[in-house]
């Protein structure tokens, strides 16, 4: 069966193909009487513009590149859905792509979104090997979020406050009246912000800080915990970098034949789906993912709108969200 044309919507509605143009792309003064006759013709014939021939006309693919650092990561779940409302509410498309296997397959981690030719790149998380930003910049409108490592100009970075979101954790387990506090740390700008937030805090109440190098899977954090509750003076109370590694931590800390928070406050980061299983309910801070997808998402419009913008950096502000795997210590 023969897919209706432009020109047959026009036929049916009564008017010229331009003036269906116009009104399928909502632009330019269409009468409200005509534009309404479009709209039962296209519905009516079943109509679906032509997206390659759109594209060849306007110059444009109507499609965003969206570069995760890892796909595994739960926390960019709720960013991606932040994300997607405002682009597809603008008629564009995102595409996926996971800068984990593209690292391992020896691939640009950009190079097919430019095969693609996509109108712009959103960059979630710290994607190593991206330093060609800046040459990228000049092609397209790029926009980070969730990483806080310097970016060139042009490019604007929305992420949440990682510093002030550490102290809020830990000033929560202090104010338990926990003074052993060890923080697992993780690596890139946001994991030294964690931690710069996480010793500031111990520091201003006159507690040393504690700080165990590991990094942000599950894993991780369960050697990283290991390593700590083997010490003589283990601590009562552990911050995480991430909730992923507040669940290696978890792990750990059973084996052992410890009790949360009986025996070991765990505190995270990120308020992921996983925070919020009934049987881990992990205390959490709360970076705001979804809000951080939205608003990436009105940069990347303003932004075509306005390419020459310099580039800024918008901080989400982050809450502590209170669970049960926090006490005072016992």
């Amino acid at each position: 069966m023969r897919q209706p044309t432009i020109r047959d919507v026009a036929e049916q509605a009564g008017v010229s193909k331009s003036l269906v143009s116009l009104v399928l792309r909502d632009s330019g003064p269409v009468s409200p009487v005509k534009r309404e006759a479009v709209l039962r013709a296209v519905r009516e014939l079943g109509y679906r513009p032509n997206a390659a021939a759109r594209s060849l006309s306007e110059q444009r693919t109507r499609t965003v590149g969206v570069l995760l650092d890892d796909l595994r990561n739960p926390w960019f779940v709720d960013l991606l859905d932040g994300l997607n409302s405002p682009l597809h509410a603008a008629g564009l498309h995102m595409l996926l792509a996971d800068a984990r296997l593209n690292r391992r397959t020896g691939h640009d981690l950009a190079e097919p979104f430019l095969d693609l030719g996509v109108d712009g790149l959103v960059i979630v998380g710290t994607v190593p090997g991206a330093g060609g930003l800046g040459v990228l910049a000049q092609r397209m409108p790029v926009v980070v979020a969730g990483a806080r490592e310097p970016q060139p100009a042009g490019v604007d970075v929305v992420a949440g406050d990682d510093e002030h979101g550490a102290r809020l954790a830990t000033e929560h387990l202090l104010g338990l009246g926990h003074r052993r506090i060890a923080h697992l740390a993780g690596h890139g700008a946001v994991g030294a912000l964690r931690r710069r937030g996480f010793e500031a805090a111990m520091r201003a109440h006159g507690a040393e800080p504690v700080v165990e190098q590991g990094d942000l899977t599950e894993e991780g954090g369960y050697r990283a915990t290991v390593r700590l509750l083997s010490r003589p003076e283990r601590p009562t109370a552990l911050f995480a970098v991430n909730d992923m590694a507040s669940v290696g931590a978890l792990s750990a800390a059973g084996e052992l034949g410890l009790g949360v928070p009986r025996d070991l406050s765990v505190a995270g980061y990120d308020n992921t789906s996983i925070s919020r299983l009934r049987h881990l309910w992990l205390t959490t801070v709360d970076t705001a993912p979804h809000e951080i997808g939205r608003r990436a998402a009105r940069c990347l419009l303003d932004r075509f709108e306005r390419p020459d913008r310099e580039g800024r950096v918008h901080l989400a502000e982050p809450t502590l969200e209170i669970r049960g795997t926090t006490a005072p210590p016992s």
